[in-house]
């Protein structure tokens, strides 16, 4: 997986922010799971879930992916039910 499947064709400005800074995050694993959680989901978040979202984007790289791991536990006012999606979405296509 090299990027983005989907196309931004289709979507407000706000969600194609987002799906652009899930895929340019600054290190290649962040990448993988925000930018194929937002590939699948972007187009159907609500906007309360779009602003977690926000939210977790601005959390830096290792602290991210530390709680994503569960190494770490991310402060409850930016990990939701959101955050929860993301940790169980499968990052792995078995189909390729």
């Amino acid at each position: 997986m090299t990027g983005t499947t989907r196309s931004s064709n289709g979507l407000d400005d706000r969600r194609k922010r987002l799906l652009f800074r899930c895929w340019h995050r600054g290190t290649r694993e962040m990448d993988l799971i925000l930018g194929r959680f937002a590939d699948a989901e972007i187009g159907n978040l609500s906007d309360d879930e779009l602003s977690e979202l926000e939210g977790l984007l601005d959390v830096n790289d290792p602290d991210l992916y530390a709680a994503i791991t569960g190494d770490k536990v991310l402060p409850a006012d930016v990990a939701g039910t959101l955050f929860d999606r993301i940790k169980a979405f499968p990052i792995v296509d078995v189909n390729v």
